[in-house]
C-alpha cells in the first residue's frame, strides 16, 4: 500500500515538474493569430475544436471564415 501511494505521489510530482496541465479548464478564447504563409491573420473567434487523435484545431471567424491547421501555425488568446 505505501508503495503504491509514494509511487502516484512520484508519477504527479513528475506530471507537475513537466509542465503538463492535466486539466483544461479554458474553453473560450476570443482572438485568434492563424499563420498561413508568411502572413498572420487576426479574427475574432466564433468557435474552435480540437481534434482528439490529431495536432489540428479549427477555428470559426465572427465575420464567416474558417481555418483548419495545425496547432503549432494557430494560437488562441483569451483576453
Amino acid at each position: 500500500m505505501k508503495k503504491s501511494i509514494i509511487l502516484i505521489a512520484v508519477f504527479v510530482l513528475f506530471i507537475s515538474g513537466c509542465n503538463v496541465q492535466i486539466i483544461d479548464t479554458t474553453w473560450k478564447y476570443d482572438k485568434a493569430y492563424i499563420n498561413v504563409g508568411s502572413e498572420t491573420i487576426i479574427c475574432e473567434v466564433s468557435s474552435w475544436k480540437d481534434y482528439q487523435n490529431s495536432d489540428m484545431i479549427q477555428v470559426r471567424c465572427k465575420d464567416g471564415r474558417s481555418f483548419l491547421g495545425h496547432s503549432s501555425a494557430i494560437i488562441l488568446v483569451d483576453e
